[in-house]
Order: structure tokens, then sequence, then C-alpha cells
């Protein structure tokens, strides 16, 4: 799924518009048959691969959150230091999202 979405956001010209729009179609059908078939596991009885204790799913999420705001950290300092304000400002935006998030996650730990 990453490859594709890398791939059509790499296509350039009016002849990779249809090849980019059905990447990205089929990025989205993928991330669906993932879940489809996780979901179909879990009734069977199976587990989808991955952990089934929520404490360390959520220890996982905040771990791999507090990496990414650590990321973008450095990404706004190499932006404001190349003089790179849209950079930087996508940064800084996408650092909000991720510490959001790492709270939201933080509280489901106090929960536990």
């Amino acid at each position: 799924m990453i490859n594709y979405q890398i791939d059509a956001i790499g296509l350039d010209g009016v002849r990779a518009e249809e090849s980019k729009e059905s990447l990205q179609t089929d990025t989205q059908q993928e991330l669906t048959h993932a879940e489809q078939l996780g979901q179909r596991l879990k009734q069977l009885g199976a587990r989808p691969p991955g952990s089934t204790d929520v404490l360390a799913v959520i220890n996982d999420v905040v771990k791999s959150e507090e990496d990414a705001i650590a990321t973008y950290r450095s990404l706004i300092e190499i932006a404001e230091e190349a003089s790179g304000p849209v950079t930087e400002d996508l940064a800084v935006t996408i650092l909000a999202n991720r510490e959001a998030h790492r709270t939201e996650f933080q509280g489901f730990e106090e929960w536990h």
C-alpha cells in the first residue's frame, strides 16, 4: 500500500494522471481488504498479526508518536535554517496532529 501511495505522489505529467488516480484508489482498496481480512480472522476465532494486549498496543502507539514528534521537530529546525516556511508550516501542522494523537493515547494508558 505504501509503495502505491509513494508511486502516485512521484508521477508527473498529463499521461500520469490516470495512473496516479488508479494507484490512489488501489491504496484505499488494499486498506479495506486488510481490515476485512482482519475482521474475518477474528470472526473465525483467529487473531490477526499483532498484539492482543491493549496496554502494549497503547504503549507502542505512544512510543511511535514520540518518535514521529521528534522527527517533525527536527524537520521544523531544518526548514527554519533553510528558510523554507511552507515546509515548516506543514511540519508544524503535522506535529500538532501527532502531539494530539499521543495525548489521546496517553489518556488511554491512564484508564488501564
